[in-house]
């Protein structure tokens, strides 16, 4: 390897001195100079593309052959950048859960790579995020390649070993033509872990060759799979909500770069002909006609290729662009061209499977339609790059001068605090700007939590989001409060405002509210000297996180069930009091526990109280520090299992117990104070031996805490509860008669959507003097995704009820949203000396729903005690 070294030349060197015209001479010297330059810089082309190393050299195996561990496919990405430095650039942006590398490569033409950074701030320069000095619309476009955020559809990592080295062995004139266009940024892996899982698998069941029988055991992958990553979260869903390090990490560096192009590479049932964009309806109302536009030209020329080929294809009929978290639609709501590339393959197909059809479908197949996308997409930007930054910068300008959607800004009250740093932490993670606004300011606005149009005066600590900023139409998809759908037919959930998952009020305001600055004094924590007794307010996750800290940390805390007064000010009930009396031994590690969680502390001199319960009463109840069981395996769903696996290992770290559900027979359950049932599908619910032990367990002091369909499930056997069913007269009173059962074969699937509810928002009222609703209000939003309401309780409490016309956005259909009121969600049913706890939605979904997080953790430390 050698490297050319030109010594830079300023302007004034690089003219003749002033007064002197450039003679001929000078000219034939420049000319001739600029020939030998030339000449060598091909021959060093050639010689490195001669010498590169090929994947098949590199790996040992023909690509296809065998799928590629997560560490030799960073190796290779190594090598070539070791090889062509001229051409590839990696750049580490850091680790999974289980300590994987994540990186992407730079790759382009060696005279972009030489100015690379340039390229880099002048796609931040067309989106006004660096505003230095104009953008140029002639320099290169930047594409950015996603593969594998799903670990099982294993072919797309393959595809980008294939990618880098025909991108950089020079081999092919026009995609060196296209590179001096473009920069590719290929991420080779977005989901380390969830590939490793699948591949190690896959590795263990297969032998030298194949086996394309569907029924033989390598299309058989056993839970959890490799979709997800290592707490089974998928990857594709977290773009906005960042609750993975893996999208965490990603995301600030693609922010670092603002690529004008994106595409996200997946693999779909094995049966399935490819996918490719442009996408089907339902597209969200903020994406631009130049994005409708440019997503059909680029699929233009897919088609041209796979036509050639004889390959099947489709576009337009699945795959949306309306939920704002795919790998699709998060690049689109930031300025790019998003699309996302469906492959026939998943985890059942294996290195080769055989189909209806006949044919049978390879590894090596796979990765040549997804290597076939992906120079073809380079392919029209190269073609298009200065429209392609023209409409880049268009866009952002757009944003800018006019904002997007009906409202120009959106009030955040900052009443609570506490929440209010969860939700700027948010907003900081995806650049989106916001200010304070001045306290008193007037307004009218659409307020969240009452559905109308009201007057409203701002408060200390309100902070507003404008719309004319950068990430104008981004801030439009998170905040509006109703999002129209051009087409019912979505495949994910179809509301997630941000005032109501993180449960702030919040009003939507037509016009620009000004910001206004403000100087915060830093929180002053007291110095804990010898006080009676801390009290601690209690109305936020945080809150969760640091009463779970206390408990692990061996802190004798309790909690208040009603209002108390202390020196005129007033507590509310759920306040966790710690009293020094009881934690005599541990106080010099309490200021520090507090500190870390960012405690709101009050210092009490003695236990007498204005008025309310003095510290001696009956109603100041210890909180036990429960030993918490969760229920893992093949029963269980392995996304929502995962939920509660990571919200108490990352987010509360406290210490849980993994069950498989399948060996429940044989568990000792008395060395357990909690058990908690993620959604899924379970024998031990309608199997009455094992259902009389647990609930014996249940009646001496055991907590059963059941979420989702596992609560459908127990309604239908002998638990005590039942499903809110809907009156079938008057549904029959509601059909047309005696031709309703005649429907259209071609309408099938849209029948289904009477009884379809994807994710929307509904009301709940709350008792809030129950303990499993301690830092609440008198409502709670949930997320439904399901039909299933709870019958009202005689014996238990209806602790979380939704009653008539309480749906605030989202898609319901018309016969279930006629089913959905009038019944139970959160209920309490005491059993003996125990409790079970059910929750008829998840209140933990994705882990974005951040104000359902409170409710399971009370569910688990409060809930029954």
């Amino acid at each position: 390897m050698f490297t050319i070294f030109m010594p830079y030349l300023s302007e004034s060197q690089n003219r003749p001195e002033s007064g002197y015209a450039c003679s001929g001479a000078h000219l034939i010297m420049k000319r001739f100079l600029s020939l030998i330059f030339a000449c060598m810089i091909f021959s060093f082309s050639l010689l490195q593309a001669q010498s590169l190393v090929t994947p098949e050299q590199f790996l040992g195996y023909k690509p296809g052959a065998k799928f590629t561990p997560h560490h030799m496919l960073t190796a290779y990405f190594r090598e070539m950048a070791r090889m062509a430095p001229d051409k590839v650039t990696l750049i580490p942006y850091g680790k999974t859960h289980a300590g994987r590398e994540l990186m992407v490569a730079a790759v382009s033409s060696p005279a972009n790579m030489g100015r690379l950074e340039d390229i880099r701030k002048n796609s931040l320069r067309m989106a006004g995020i660096l505003l230095d000095q104009p953008s140029d619309a002639n320099m290169p476009a930047i594409v950015w390649l996603s593969y594998n955020v799903h670990g099982n559809e294993a072919s797309s990592s393959e595809v980008a070993i294939e990618l880098l080295h025909q991108l950089v062995s020079g081999n092919d004139a026009r995609v060196a033509r296209w590179l001096e266009q473009v920069v590719v940024i290929i991420d080779p892996c977005l989901n380390p872990d969830g590939r490793e899982r699948y591949v190690q698998w896959y590795n263990q069941q297969t032998g030298k060759r194949p086996q394309a029988d569907p029924q033989s055991r390598e299309h058989d992958e056993p839970w959890p799979g490799g979709r997800t990553n290592h707490y089974y979260f998928d990857l594709n869903r977290d773009w906005a909500w960042q609750t993975q390090p893996e999208t965490k990490q990603r995301v600030r560096l693609y922010h670092q770069w603002m690529p004008s192009i994106h595409g996200d590479y997946h693999e779909q049932y094995p049966e399935s002909p490819y996918y490719f964009a442009p996408a089907a309806e339902p597209f969200h109302e903020a994406i631009t006609d130049w994005q409708r536009r440019f997503q059909f030209s680029i699929g233009k020329n897919h088609a041209k290729y796979f036509d050639a080929n004889g390959w099947l294809y489709f576009t337009r009929e699945y795959f949306d662009l309306f939920y704002p978290s795919y790998g699709d639609t998060y690049p689109i709501f930031n300025g790019s061209i998003g699309m996302t590339f469906e492959q026939a393959g998943h985890g059942l197909a294996g290195r080769a499977i055989a189909l209806r059809s006949g044919d049978t479908l390879t590894l090596a197949d796979r990765i040549a339609h997804h290597l076939a996308t992906s120079l073809s997409t380079i392919e029209v930007v190269a073609s298009n790059s200065k429209k392609v930054n023209e409409e880049f910068r268009q866009y952002f300008d757009d944003s800018r001068k006019n904002g997007s959607g009906a409202y120009a800004s959106y009030i955040i009250s900052g009443a609570n605090q506490r929440k209010i740093a969860d939700l700027l932490s948010l907003l900081r993670d995806n650049q989106i700007n916001w200010g304070y606004v001045k306290s008193g300011t007037a307004l009218k606005g659409y307020n969240y939590f009452t559905g109308k149009e009201e007057a409203y005066s701002t408060q200390a600590l309100d902070i507003v989001v404008h719309t004319q900023q950068p990430k104008a139409n981004l801030v439009r998809v998170l905040f509006e409060p109703l999002s129209k759908l051009s087409d019912s037919a979505t495949y994910d959930i179809t509301a997630w405002a941000l005032p109501y998952a993180y449960g702030i009020q919040a009003y939507a305001v037509k016009e620009k509210i000004a910001a206004a600055p403000l100087a915060i004094d830093p929180p002053v924590f007291p110095e804990l000297k010898s006080e009676y007794a801390y009290l601690l307010a209690y109305n936020a996750f945080r809150d969760g996180r640091m009463l779970a800290a206390l408990l692990s940390e061996g802190f004798r805390v309790r909690i208040t069930e009603k209002d108390i007064v202390y020196e005129g000010k007033k507590f509310s009930k759920g306040t966790l009091v710690v009293l020094r009396k009881e934690n005599e031994s541990r106080m010099d590690k309490l200021r520090s526990v507090l500190m870390r969680h960012s405690a709101n502390v009050t210092p009490v001199q003695t236990g007498f109280m204005d008025s309310g319960l003095d510290f001696g009463s009956d109603k100041l109840r210890f909180i036990r520090s429960p030993r918490v069981a969760i229920l893992s395996g093949e029963e269980t769903y392995a996304e929502n299992m995962g939920e509660i696996w990571h919200l108490f290992d990352q987010e509360l770290d406290y210490q849980v117990s993994l069950l498989n559900s399948q060996s429940i027979g044989r568990f000792n359950l008395s060395n357990y104070d909690v058990l908690i049932v993620p959604e899924g599908q379970y024998k031990f619910i309608s199997d009455k031996e094992i259902s009389a032990d647990i609930k014996t367990w249940v009646r001496q002091g055991g907590r059963l805490v059941v979420l989702g369909q596992a609560v459908a499930q127990m309604a239908s056997s002998e638990w005590g509860i039942k499903l809110k069913k809907q009156d079938a007269e008057k549904q029959d009173e509601k059909s047309t008669g005696e031709y309703a059962d005649l429907r259209k074969y071609e309408n099938r699937d849209r029948d289904q959507l009477s009884q379809y509810i994807p994710g929307a928002i509904y009301r709940v009222e709350l008792d809030n003097s129950h303990p499993l609703c301690f830092g609440y209000g008198s409502a709670y939003y949930t997320l439904k995704q399901n039909g299933n309401l709870i019958e009202f309780m005689k014996d238990g409490w209806n602790v979380g009820v939704i009653k008539k016309e309480k749906q605030v956005s989202g898609f319901v259909g018309n016969k279930l949203k006629e089913q959905l009121k009038d019944g139970t969600v959160l209920a309490v049913q005491p059993m003996g000396r125990g409790t079970i706890v059910y929750f008829a939605d998840n209140p933990l979904f994705r882990s974005f729903w951040q104000n359902g997080k409170l409710l399971f953790v009370n569910s688990v430390f409060l809930a029954g005690q």
